[in-house]
């Protein structure tokens, strides 16, 4: 156990704020990152307190279409923005700071491209605040060298919330195993990605014997309806090349 709990109530009231003020302007705002898995599990959010899972910053997806208004919203809330990202070409994404730089929010446009690039477009009136359960999980699937707090982020999220074909307070797989199964390199690193986070389970005394049993079974019910879902021919292609090719951008890449 952590001996300092992490206080996500600072960052929960300037999501609250900026989410408030994207509404009154029609502005489609989605939380992303550790906060909304936080506010999306409500019943097992204490295991991201209790493992001393820190929050550092408030981050968003939008839509492309969106980002002027999305800017000019920002900085008339007070917001300073980064200059240095309008310098990196094709990097749909802004930076924002608070005037006293101790809170910041990224905002992502349409696609969050890190490991693997996941597409949002479309899919951002599926839930409210936050992106949809199974966005959140593929969010933290795709980073192909996976850390402790993404694996705390997910064991809490696998605990909270069912699997199923549909995305109401559910995990929709089939959704996530029609992405996995149209890119070759994200079935990889999402698949690689589950069997860690089934052997991390072990290692969190928060958890008890009962959560990791449903998490592990949740696990694999992902695992085997990914397994299940044909493959594309563009699947096909790059799985003859396999691990030969790297399948996965370095972070810093798309920075």
């Amino acid at each position: 156990m952590a001996d300092q709990k992490p206080d996500p109530t600072p960052f929960i009231e300037q999501a609250n704020r900026i989410l408030d003020e994207a509404g009154r302007r029609n502005l489609t705002l989605r939380l992303i990152g550790a906060l909304a898995f936080h506010i999306h599990c409500p019943k097992f959010n204490y295991i991201q307190l209790e493992t001393g899972r820190f929050f550092t910053d408030v981050d968003f997806m939008a839509y492309v279409e969106d980002q002027a208004k999305t800017e000019g919203m920002f900085k008339e809330l007070g917001y300073l923005d980064d200059p240095r990202i309008k310098t990196v070409p094709g990097l749909r994404r802004s930076i924002f700071f608070t005037a006293d730089h101790r809170l910041h929010s990224d905002v992502f446009y349409d696609v969050l491209e890190f490991s693997h690039t996941i597409d949002f477009r479309g899919r951002l009136a599926i839930d409210s605040p936050t992106i949809s359960l199974v966005d959140l999980l593929l969010e933290k699937m795709q980073i192909f060298r996976l850390n402790e707090k993404d694996a705390i982020d997910t064991l809490m999220l696998v605990r909270e919330h069912d699997v199923g074909s549909h995305d109401e307070q559910t995990i929709n797989i089939d959704y996530m195993a029609k992405v996995c199964k149209a890119d070759w390199g994200l079935w990889r690193t999402v698949t690689a990605n589950l069997e860690k986070v089934d052997k991390l389970a072990d290692d969190y005394a928060v958890l008890t014997a009962e959560d990791r049993e449903i998490v592990r079974t949740r696990l694999a019910e992902i695992a085997a309806r990914i397994d299940r879902e044909p493959t594309t021919l563009s699947w096909r292609i790059r799985s003859r090349i396999g691990e030969r090719i790297k399948w996965y951008n370095d972070v810093d890449e798309v920075m």
